[in-house]
């Protein structure tokens, strides 16, 4: 099978959809005292009814539409795992910021043709921000406007506006990708934090420059890299090579290709 403009018009459609269905599961739960869950034993790691529910939605609606498609999902599990054509879904990426009220927490959906991402969606219900790549190109859409997305263009890091989600050591950073974190931001112009995959939405638009993380998991990042190159942006991880490709899951998404070899340098310690 070949992606077509066609192809890649119907199932941007179903994103979309699929996108709309996980808001109407978490926007009802979202600071209204959602149940949480604990699901990993002493490290808190939380998972909540929206989590749940949004994914379970999703699930149903790709069996019904796509019934040969494959599905990845954070809450459960693989489905169709030979599948040509699969489904990657992080119903509510940013469970932390979710259960404090933040309102920086996304969902993730991508499209994967023999394990190439094809489509990515980064969607911010609350305030109403959703991020679409197909194509090649990434589209902002925001209360019914539709823009084109294109990055800061930044490339020295001295200029660079920097994200993570925690810096800490004790969080989803080694104590070595910590300080090596650490001399990047040191080296920048500004960085914030616990902005999850949101923050590449904003590296979309030109809001931030770069996006630096590690302990990223397939459904985390699945999503991201068509929104980022879309926008003109590269993305991989801390050596240069295909995000996915160490155990560590590693991320390195900059506006421009200066700027990102100017992060590796430091990152990979050369």
């Amino acid at each position: 099978m070949t992606f077509s403009d066609q192809s890649s018009d119907e199932f941007s459609a179903f994103a979309l959809r699929l996108a709309d269905a996980a808001r109407g599961q978490t926007l009802s739960r979202f600071r209204k005292g959602a149940a949480i869950f604990n699901k990993a034993g002493p490290w808190f790691d939380p998972v909540t009814d929206a989590d749940r529910e949004a994914e379970r939605v999703q699930r149903d609606m790709i069996a019904k539409v796509y019934p040969t498609h494959g599905v990845v999902g954070e809450e459960f599990g693989v489905t169709n795992p030979d599948a040509e054509i699969c489904w990657v879904l992080d119903p509510v990426d940013g469970t932390r910021a979710f259960v404090c009220g933040v309102p920086s927490w996304t969902t993730l959906i991508a499209l994967e043709h023999q394990k190439t991402p094809m489509l990515g969606l980064i969607d911010q219900p609350y305030v109403d921000e959703r991020w679409l790549s197909a194509g090649g190109r990434t589209t902002y859409m925001r209360a019914g406007e539709t823009s084109a997305c294109s990055t800061s263009g930044v490339t020295e890091l001295e200029k660079a506006r920097i994200s993570t989600t925690d810096p800490r050591p004790i969080a989803y950073f080694n104590d070595k990708e910590a300080e090596a974190f650490a001399e990047v931001s040191k080296a920048s112009r500004v960085a914030r934090f616990s902005m999850d995959a949101y923050a590449y939405g904003l590296l979309a638009i030109g809001e931030i420059d770069l996006v630096i993380e590690a302990g990223l998991q397939h459904h985390d990042y699945a999503a991201l890299s068509p929104v980022v190159t879309g926008a003109g942006g590269v993305m991989t991880n801390w050596s240069g090579e295909a995000v996915g490709s160490d155990e560590r899951g590693e991320t390195v998404a900059a506006a421009t290709p200066e700027l990102l070899q100017a992060a590796l340098k430091i990152l990979s310690g050369s």
